[in-house]
């Protein structure tokens, strides 16, 4: 069974970093996509960053390009989200989810955690 489990989360002020871990286990994730996303308070589910798994490549929201670096290491099964430049409209809970290679969809979801920013 895949199991997504985040850390890292917490309270900041504007300007600061955070960095956001997601370690997974239960499968091989070669070949798969892994990504960010967060949910403010009210609003609905945006999508924030992914990784391919093997090559590493990632993709951003315009929102925090240029702030924000996705990251994976394959030996420890572990993807990181380094938050710099943190702002209030980034406050959010962060969650992380797998996409197999064949999958239209993010199929695992981790619980998340809770990022604030505060001004």
């Amino acid at each position: 069974q895949v199991q997504l489990v985040e850390s890292g989360g917490g309270l900041v002020q504007t300007g600061g970093s955070l960095r956001l871990s997601c370690a997974a286990s239960g499968r091989t994730f070669s070949g798969g996509t892994m990504g960010w996303f967060r949910q403010a308070p009210g609003k609905e589910r945006k999508f924030v960053a992914a990784i391919t798994w093997n090559s590493g490549t990632g993709t951003y929201a315009d929102s925090v390009k240029g702030r924000f670096t996705i990251s994976r290491d394959t030996a420890k099964n572990t993807m990181y989200l380094q938050m710099n430049s943190l702002i209030p409209e980034d406050t959010a809970v962060y969650s992380c989810a797998f996409r197999g290679l064949f999958q239209v969809g993010y199929a695992y979801w981790g619980q998340g955690t809770r990022v604030t920013v505060s001004s």
